[in-house]
């Protein structure tokens, strides 16, 4: 049988654009397939910094960048070059810009795809449809909240011009069939980035931290947990360090700066900056519990997934996608009202104090995560890339 060579449209670290570390480890794991002859990814551009050198099967191309009008060309021209035998595209709404036209234009490429009789397989992490445009950050204009849907509803009739469009939470499926009568949506899991070995969930907790982790400043804010960390502290007298672990939202630029100045009057906040994949483990590692400070959700969490794959307890809302994660997949964690700091010190406060009731959320969610790793999400990839490329 013919080996494959596909091309990933896809962020890649270091890059902080959105679906970087997704990006990563699905490519970490198709590197190991014996089907695949050759990886080429097709990622941004850096401001600065440069990307590592691959290794194997990887070429890394940086062929686009963030907010450009040219991307549908240049990327279009740099699959042309290479030839694959299949392209997958790592998508989300603003995953090419926040400006409007560019992030339009980059979304327009399974389309051109089409057009070109290239096979294409499209991951599609969010859908308009089920984000809270006010909460997310987006817009609180009635009317404008309109536009953005009309505008939505275009582009994910071009995007659904792909041989076979992958969503991670199974309501996505119902709602782009319905509304959109596509039959060529197909649930595939989000996946676990990697499975640790059993955590030891009897070992005693030598340091309270408290850690939170992403891209900040729309929908994921930190002032909240700030505060509730705080609170905590003032009722409690426990050493609860807060590790904040990420970077600004590459359309919130300055986020993170603001709010370090502004509670610098609080101790034990460490706010780590970007982290990179090799430090990931010992953040999660150390942290005694996982907060997700979110006022609305766009898409399946990769960092709920993570949490659970080394065994740690979650502080979440119940809301939207990472409600949906709790009922379908089987994650637990400790429950509060979104953009409430005396609720959110409440959940805190009894994960970190109540050890049965944390390593109870601890093997529950690390029970969920090792059920379905992202080896396995490749190959559902390769199946799906078999049967784009027999129709094509």
């Amino acid at each position: 049988m013919k080996k494959l060579k596909i091309a990933i449209v896809s962020p890649y670290p270091p890059s902080d654009v959105t679906l970087s570390e997704y990006g990563y480890h699905l490519i970490k794991h198709f590197a190991k397939k014996e089907e695949i002859e050759e990886i080429v990814v097709l990622t941004n551009t850096l401001e600065t910094g440069s990307y590592p050198q691959t290794d194997g099967n990887v070429k890394l191309i940086p062929c686009w960048s963030f907010n450009s009008l040219k991307n549908i060309y240049s990327i279009t021209k740099t699959i042309k070059k290479e030839q694959p035998d299949v392209v997958l595209l790592n998508l989300q709404f603003m995953l090419f810009g926040d400006k409007k036209i560019a992030a339009a234009l980059g979304l327009m490429i399974p389309f051109v795809l089409k057009m070109l009789r290239i096979p294409t397989v499209t991951l599609l992490h969010n859908i308009l449809e089920e984000v809270d445009l006010s909460n997310a950050g987006f817009t609180n204009n009635k009317v404008l909240q309109k536009a953005y849907n009309f505008i939505g509803s275009c582009l994910t009739r071009l995007i659904l011009q792909s041989n076979v469009v992958g969503v991670t939470i199974e309501k996505y499926v119902d709602t782009l069939r319905n509304k959109y009568k596509a039959q060529n949506v197909v649930l595939i899991p989000h996946g676990t980035f990697e499975i640790p070995k059993l955590p030891n969930f009897d070992k005693p907790v030598e340091n309270i931290k408290v850690m939170t982790f992403g891209k900040f400043g729309t929908y994921k804010k930190v002032e909240i947990l700030i505060e509730a960390v705080d609170k905590i502290r003032s009722r409690t007298d426990l050493p609860i360090e807060l590790v904040i672990a990420g970077t600004d939202n590459p359309n919130v630029k300055g986020y993170l700066e603001e709010v370090e100045e502004k509670y610098s009057h609080v101790e034990g906040i460490t706010f780590t900056g970007y982290v990179a994949e090799e430090d990931v483990p010992k953040i999660f590692s150390d942290s005694t519990a996982v907060v997700f400070p979110y006022t609305s959700t766009t898409g399946s969490s990769g960092v709920l997934h993570q949490a659970g794959s080394y065994g740690k307890a979650a502080v979440l809302p119940k809301l939207g996608d990472l409600e949906r994660l709790i009922d379908t997949e089987g994650y637990a964690g400790a429950y509060f009202q979104p953009k409430s700091v005396d609720s959110l010190a409440d959940a805190v406060e009894k994960v970190v104090t109540d050890n049965a009731y944390r390593k109870a959320l601890e093997f529950k969610n690390y029970q969920a995560a090792a059920s379905l790793d992202m080896s396995e999400i490749a190959d559902w990839y390769l199946l799906h890339f078999g049967r784009v490329m027999r129709v094509a």
